[in-house]
């Protein structure tokens, strides 16, 4: 790897291992009319294999200084934009694409933001492979019932297949980060549920999981009760449970119904 000067401000460590690089690579597969889009290129060691893939390979990178290494990969379907991916107009980039294809080695605290991105602007990648926290990895893939299972879980669940695909040493990176990885793999869900108003069940999902100890009637309290008690009792639910016991197609009903 060529010497650079690494910046903590951008929460860069740099993935190194080309046993993790295969896992990404050969854990999705591509249409021709797709395009690949990357986060965080960083010294191009991924960018690299993406290209493999023979499709349009779109790579943002919001260090520029990185520009010098960046550009010796001369290849005619990579375009490399250095701007920070959360600011930019992702529906202008991505016009003409049926299939989008979202990998990303990216800072631990931007991982949620990025996704909502995608969501937001109604382009949800196909396939997302991510490399996250290890401890929000098992988050995102937790089931109901269990203590890892939280808001975060339901509302990506709601979009996404979520499976832990591998878990990544933090030696497998330079500098060396102080906690272990995972590789998370997005499927996006071919018949979403209908929601009426995703307003309401967004809320709905943060004020569930307000308090982690307390019940849904307690956390709840200023819904109507009686609504949820009533569409709980058909799954033999009851007030007294806490969201992490419930899953995602319930608060879609109930929202459903308080909407």
């Amino acid at each position: 790897m060529e010497k650079i000067n690494y910046k903590k401000r951008f929460g860069q460590n740099f993935l190194q291992d080309t046993e993790v690089l295969n896992t990404i690579i050969n854990n999705f597969e591509v249409a021709n009319d797709g395009i690949i889009v990357e986060v965080g290129a960083g010294s191009g060691i991924l960018t690299k294999r993406l290209l493999e893939k023979n499709i349009k390979v779109l790579s943002f990178e919001i260090d520029k200084t990185l520009a010098p290494i960046l550009e010796k990969i001369n290849n005619p379907k990579l375009e490399i934009v250095y701007e920070d991916f959360l600011s930019v107009n992702l529906k202008e980039y991505l016009k003409g694409y049926n299939h989008i294809y979202f990998i990303a080695n990216i800072p631990y605290y931007i991982s949620t933001p990025i996704l909502q991105k995608f969501i937001e602007s109604e382009t949800i990648p196909d396939i997302s492979i991510i490399m996250v926290q290890n401890e929000l990895g098992k988050r995102l893939c937790s089931k109901p019932s269990t203590k890892e299972y939280g808001a975060i879980t339901v509302y990506l669940n709601y979009y996404f297949d979520i499976e832990y695909l591998s878990f990544v040493d933090k030696k497998c990176f330079y500098p060396i980060p102080k906690v272990d990885s995972a590789l998370i793999k997005f499927r996006k869900k071919q018949n979403l549920l209908y929601v009426k108003d995703f307003f309401v069940f967004r809320k709905l999902i943060t004020d569930s999981f307000k308090f982690k100890r307390k019940n849904l009637r307690n956390n709840l309290k200023n819904y109507d009760l009686n609504i949820i008690d009533g569409i709980l009792k058909k799954y033999s639910l009851s007030l007294n449970d806490r969201a992490e016991d419930i899953k995602y197609e319930i608060f879609v009903e109930i929202a459903n119904k308080l909407s």
